[in-house]
């Protein structure tokens, strides 16, 4: 952090900086930005740069379409893929309206708003997240293809694993920006990788995965690939999952499980009771496409509403971990997620079950991926079509995502859904635009 201004200037001098990118993400998660000049940065803290909201769909309308980007200093990154004379500085910005009030399709916006009311509760969370994508080859014109990059599987090393030296060139990318990779590893399918992430706040966890998945994108096109972190690019081979891992802290004390006893805090009960109840309709935010939805129920990926203590067909496991490493994880989502409205109802579903004092379920400790259809257990959302129905009915849902953003969220969803049910081609088309988009 910078003390003032003047500070912050003589830094991006000192370092040579002659472009600086102001990033932000629409309504669906995807990053969007625009290049200032230093010289413009005084201006950009102090009033913000202004930009076309109904340019970005459920944004503005055109009549009144004025909106603001004001950087956040804490997010200060270098680009190191840029060249390194004439440097390139990314920030996130928090978007207002003209009169700096916050702008309520601002998901950085929402997501402060949840971190402020658990604090309102002397409770805190961090976030970790494991994300998962593919790397497939290109053709001569550097389109994407559908062949993967190797032939590899779980935890393979090279030769089978061709991937070791893009991982490290991503992690190592991600050290220079100030995010801090744990592991890194290729996954179960062929050509597919999976980096997780030390946990740090809800927000900047935010802004680490939209980060992590624009380095991924930018290295393996400089490698001649293609990243997808489609949630279903095979029907019968792995998806890509975006595990999160929440942990609740009251005063500095992790609340998940003592190793010691063996028993959780009735707090972290609560928490984790109350985004079970909330789940399904938080799903079309979790896992926002028609293709999301052929993920469950297979490859690990869970399809039932249940918890359990390290058990990998659940929803919800509570890894084996010490100290502020105790946590749950939640395997449902995918890498395609809003992340700021995801964690933020993620987070407001926990406080309520902690407001509630709601009891925790029984956990299950069978494996559900041997069950198939039969397991006596609520589901997850079957389709898009029936997420976007739960989130439409939520009363919760319209509690944390204000209306217009929302109605327009869930309009756009329903239409993607609709669009896929009526094709002709069964959805292959939209699927392909998909994978090239993701």
């Amino acid at each position: 952090m910078y003390t003032s201004l003047s500070e912050l200037l003589e830094f991006l001098q000192d370092n040579d900086v002659k472009f600086i990118r102001l990033a932000f993400c629409d309504l669906f998660g995807v990053q969007k930005n625009i290049s200032i000049m230093p010289g413009e940065l005084p201006l950009a803290m102090e009033q913000g740069i202004s930009f076309d909201g109904s340019a970005l769909p459920g944004f503005m309308h055109v009549e009144s379409s004025d909106l603001f980007l004001r950087p956040d200093p804490a997010t200060l990154a270098f680009l190191p893929w840029r060249p390194s004379t004439g440097r390139v500085v990314r920030f996130f910005c928090d978007i207002r309206y003209p009169g700096g009030s916050p702008f309520e399709g601002d998901g950085r916006s929402l997501l402060r708003k949840a971190m402020a009311d658990a604090r309102a509760l002397d409770l805190s969370c961090t976030v970790g997240t494991e994300c998962e994508f593919y790397l497939f080859r290109t053709d001569q014109e550097g389109n994407p293809t559908r062949i993967p990059h190797d032939q590899g599987s779980y935890f393979d090393v090279a030769p089978l694993d061709k991937g070791e030296n893009i991982r490290r060139q991503i992690c190592l990318t991600l050290e220079e920006m100030g995010i801090q990779p744990e592991a890194s590893h290729h996954e179960q399918g062929p050509g597919q990788h999976e980096i997780d992430f030390k946990y740090a706040s809800p927000l900047q966890a935010a802004d680490n995965l939209i980060t992590f998945k624009w380095a991924v994108k930018v290295l393996a096109e400089q490698n001649g690939l293609f990243a997808s972190f489609l949630p279903k690019p095979f029907p019968d081979r792995p998806g890509n999952g975006l595990h999160v891992n929440l942990s609740l802290f009251r005063q500095g004390q992790n609340l998940f499980r003592n190793p010691d006893t063996n028993t959780h805090s009735r707090t972290s009960e609560a928490f984790l009771a109350g985004i079970l109840r909330r789940v399904a309709e938080c799903t079309a935010f979790l896992n926002p496409l028609v293709n999301s939805y052929s993920r469950f129920g297979s490859f690990e990926a869970p399809r039932y509403i249940t918890w359990s203590h390290q058990n990998r067909s659940q929803l919800v496991r509570i890894p084996a971990a010490q100290g502020d490493l105790r946590r749950m994880e939640l395997r449902s989502p995918d890498g395609t997620v809003n992340p700021y409205l995801a964690f933020a109802l993620l987070i407001q579903a926990g406080l309520e079950g902690v407001a509630d004092d709601l009891p925790l379920p029984p956990s299950c400790d069978l494996d559900l991926f041997q069950a198939g259809g039969d397991a006596d257990y609520p589901a997850l959302p079957q389709s898009l079509g029936q997420a976007v129905s739960l989130a439409r009915e939520s009363s919760f849902v319209r509690s944390v995502i204000p209306a217009r953003t929302l109605e327009y969220y869930l309009k756009i969803k329903e239409a993607q859904f609709q669009a896929v049910l009526n094709a002709p081609d069964g959805g292959a088309e939209e699927e392909a635009a998909l994978f090239a988009r993701c």
